[in-house]
């Protein structure tokens, strides 16, 4: 494995692997000492363009268990801030001995130019890229699906006969694309749930079935439903015509929970609008796994990171995942 930069081009086989080896890494993280010396040695460089807690406390979390040593970059007050441009940046990490890098950044297609340029050996991990995708969300979302209908006994499932709903900003939810192409790629059923404004124009082309009332979707009885934020950060337009318009028609409300089917989840990836596409009684509800997905995504940014410093490499292919 020599990059992680998407789910659309991930095969089955290595998905699974990745879930897999972040189910054994889970099982290490219930011992009283966490720390594995696997990537001792090696050096994970955190190398964020855009703002991100969540994410990247997660994969620093990741790498230190593992015993690499970790820098973050911030691009606010870096030298980024001044003009720098990605080549450059790519060639200092390169002259300090990256071996990892994981970037998040505003422009869709950066990670990839990153790891195709030839500007830098490192294997790069694609934290989110504008609106194109967020593969290690996508893994930990199907790790977490998987963990609640199979528990401990989930070992080489995959997500066949799983129906997961994902609600809200498809639009401008590099999330929701990642998730489709996995969830997909493994078995599961996929609706999109959106108001007709926050539909993508090449939605035909994914592997999903687009409806546009919530409650129709949810009648079917779905095994998982994923909120997305709403990204008003991203939206210099009315795309629907209030908040409470919006929650009303698609959020996710204790109503509509109550009307799940026994042993179906609520997920969201966070940070969370509650009052907006999610209330607090959802969003704090038994059927929440919001918490999980976040303890689930360092067992997979461990397994992600393992692989690629410390798996075998599929030199032959050259590629990515």
């Amino acid at each position: 494995m020599r990059h992680l930069l998407d789910t659309k081009n991930l095969d089955r086989a290595t998905a699974l692997r990745i879930l897999d080896v972040a189910e054994d890494m889970a099982d290490t993280q219930s011992r009283e000492v966490k720390k594995l010396p696997t990537l001792r040695g090696k050096t994970v460089v955190n190398l964020f363009f855009e703002d991100s807690t969540r994410t990247r406390i997660s994969f620093e979390a990741a790498a230190k268990r593992l015993s690499a040593d970790v820098i973050n970059f911030a691009a606010k007050g870096s030298s980024v801030s001044k003009g720098e441009s990605l080549k450059d940046t790519a060639q200092t990490l390169e002259a300090i001995g990256a071996d990892a890098v994981v970037v998040r950044h505003p422009s869709s297609g950066a990670p990839q130019t990153l790891a195709t340029s030839g500007w830098i050996s490192a294997g790069v991990v694609n934290a989110g890229d504008g609106t194109h995708e967020h593969p290690t969300q996508a893994l930990l979302d199907a790790y977490t699906i998987r963990k609640r209908r199979f528990g401990a006994d989930s070992r080489g499932r995959d997500l066949s006969g799983i129906r997961v709903v994902i609600v809200g900003d498809v639009l401008h939810s590099r999330v929701a694309r990642s998730n489709v192409w996995l969830l997909s790629t493994l078995g599961a059923e996929v609706t999109l749930v959106s108001p007709p404004t926050l539909v993508p124009q090449n939605v035909s082309l994914w592997p999903a079935k687009v409806v546009y009332d919530l409650d129709q979707a949810l009648a079917d009885g779905p095994d998982a439903v994923m909120m997305l934020r709403i990204q008003l950060e991203r939206m210099n337009a009315a795309y629907f015509p209030t908040e409470r318009e919006y929650s009303r028609r698609w959020g996710l409300d204790a109503l509509r929970v109550a009307g799940l089917p026994d042993g179906s989840i609520v997920m969201h990836p966070g940070p969370m609008n509650r009052g907006l596409e999610i209330s607090s009684e959802a969003a704090d509800s038994a059927r929440s796994t919001v918490l999980e997905q976040v303890t689930n995504g360092v067992s997979i940014r461990m397994a992600v990171l393992y692989l690629l410093l410390a798996g075998e490499r599929d030199d032959e292919r050259g590629g990515d995942l």
